[in-house]
């Protein structure tokens, strides 16, 4: 299927004189690109990179002497995205978002694609899950996947012009792009994911949840369990329906359109599960909670969420307390889009890094180590030193006149005004004065 959108998107060649035949290079089969892992597939097949040699290239001599064919280039293969192009292509979704009001497809081509993780299949790709399968028909033909066509022709002129990205790594940007848009939490997403190389790597249909099964709860548990999910996952998940509507020419539920849908944003029609279905908050859970409404829709798997005694604690969460739910959102994306991926790096990486480097820099900063150990205690006075307040200074330090103010008023007295006279102690004075000089003059 992306081969073809790929065609209908590029324009037309112009006739031109037939160039010279090229030298014939060696051909890799889809097969063998998938038995390496640090090579990736575009929509056309496999792509390489041809890197510089580092040591100087001879011809190939025969036997004879002569001139043989040239020797075989090394090439790189490329695996995962490049961190750059990444960023180029967040911004360029975000411009597609600002025209075409697109947020609720796009995050759900992003779940889509790896939602068909298996926790019990260990090997890749047979496990599923974010790796670029949704891309081909087989995958994008599944009931479950109706309308989805429309999310890709949306994006496969990013990929177009961004090649040095995977289908898998762009599926799951475009979608978290779409939410934080919307208004919703910063994802913490990271990248690096690689694609399948074939159609036939395409995991098996069925594995998506159905909006309207026999026990509703049950069956929640059962898919999302099998994708190494939990009870408040499931319900922070099931908070996105806040974003989109449900057509009945696609899913089979809702109604044609009602009065929140009927002049779009968008293409009119379908049914919305809030009244703003372009903003992400939290009133999927109070819409449903209150169900005052009968022009918003509610699914036997939305209404499950109240049903279910597990469900309902974090439900009734969600719906009075909206950062609540963006946090345990904001996880619960970040597992989802990285259920069944492969890496490379290993380790994955995120286009937000450089910003935390700066935080933690600037933290370190702020917070300094002290310079002495006071074991615990608070700060300590400054010792005195008589030659810091009169050694060539000609007016004392305000520190200095503080510890003076200090003394004064210590013995009852101020500054400001001289102390109060004590009669005894002068008639005292004068008393001893007058002994001693009687004693003087009597010897």
């Amino acid at each position: 299927m992306a081969e073809r959108i790929a065609a209908s998107l590029l324009p037309a060649a112009s006739p031109s004189p037939a160039p010279s035949p090229p030298p014939p290079r060696p051909r890799v089969s889809a097969a063998a690109a998938a038995s390496f892992p640090c090579c990736s597939t575009s929509a056309g097949g496999l792509r390489l990179r041809s890197r510089p040699s580092r040591f100087p290239q001879k011809a190939a001599t025969t036997r004879s002497g002569r001139a043989g064919a040239p020797r075989l280039r090394v090439v790189r293969c490329m695996a995962a995205s490049e961190a750059a192009q990444l960023k180029s292509a967040r911004e360029d979704i975000k411009e597609i978002l600002k025209t075409t009001y697109c947020h609720p497809i796009l995050v759900r081509l992003g779940w889509h694609d790896s939602g068909t993780y298996d926790k019990n299949i260990e090997e890749w790709p047979q496990r599923g899950g974010a790796d670029g399968s949704l891309r081909f028909d087989p995958e994008l033909s599944h009931g479950a996947n109706a309308g989805l066509t429309n999310a890709l022709k949306l994006i496969q002129p990013i990929k177009d012009k961004y090649p040095g990205i995977t289908y898998a790594d762009l599926f799951q940007l475009a979608s978290a792009t779409a939410i934080e848009e919307a208004g919703g939490p910063k994802l913490p997403m990271k990248y690096g994911r690689v694609d399948i190389a074939a159609p036939e790597q395409c995991p098996p249909e069925g594995r998506l949840p159905d909006a309207g099964p026999r026990i509703p709860a049950e069956h929640l548990r059962e898919v999302f369990y099998r994708m190494g999910l939990d009870d408040k996952e499931i319900v922070a998940l099931s908070g996105a329906h806040t974003l989109g509507r449900s057509r009945p020419d696609r899913s089979g539920w809702g109604k044609p359109e009602t009065k929140y849908t009927k002049d779009g944003p968008g293409e009119p029609g379908g049914q919305s599960w809030t009244a703003e279905w372009l903003k992400f908050d939290n009133s999927y859970f109070k819409d449903i909670k209150e169900q005052r409404d009968q022009e918003l829709l509610v699914l036997p798997t939305d209404a499950a969420l109240f049903d279910d005694p597990s469900f309902k604690v974090y439900a009734e969460k969600y719906a009075e307390d909206q950062g609540a739910f963006f946090k345990d959102y904001a996880e619960a994306h970040a597992k989802l889009s990285n259920l069944g991926a492969k890496f490379d790096p290993p380790e994955g990486f995120s286009l937000d890094e450089d910003k935390g480097a700066v935080a933690t820099e600037e933290k370190v900063v702020a917070d300094p180590a002290p310079t002495s150990d006071t074991n615990g205690a608070g700060p300590q006075p400054e010792p005195f030193v008589a030659a810091k307040y009169s050694y060539k200074k000609r007016e004392l330090s305000d520190t200095m006149k503080q510890k003076i103010r200090a003394e004064c008023e210590g013995l009852g007295g101020s500054p400001n005004k001289p102390m109060k006279s004590n009669y005894f102690l002068n008639i005292m004075i004068v008393i001893a004065g007058l002994a001693f000089l009687t004693s003087l003059t009597g010897n």
